[in-house]
């Protein structure tokens, strides 16, 4: 999985690995989650996003099955 460096102040790092369709990524606060069937396209929005806090807050948390990791 290739690991992103996010330029935010809520999204430390991103990983996705395509052919499971999970994303793994790691707060501001040092949590990291791993979230299970996110499509391809939702990642490369997140990626594209002008705020990936808010991104992740309105359109991946509490809407993928998680697991803290």
């Amino acid at each position: 999985m290739p690991h992103v460096t996010m330029f935010s102040s809520a999204i430390r790092t991103v990983e996705y690995d395509e052919a499971r369709q999970h994303l793994v990524i790691t707060l501001a606060n040092k949590r990291t989650y791993r979230y299970l069937d996110v499509p391809p396209e939702v990642y490369q929005q997140f990626l594209a996003a002008e705020s990936k806090g808010r991104f992740y807050n309105d359109h991946i948390r509490d809407v993928y099955i998680y697991e803290r990791l």
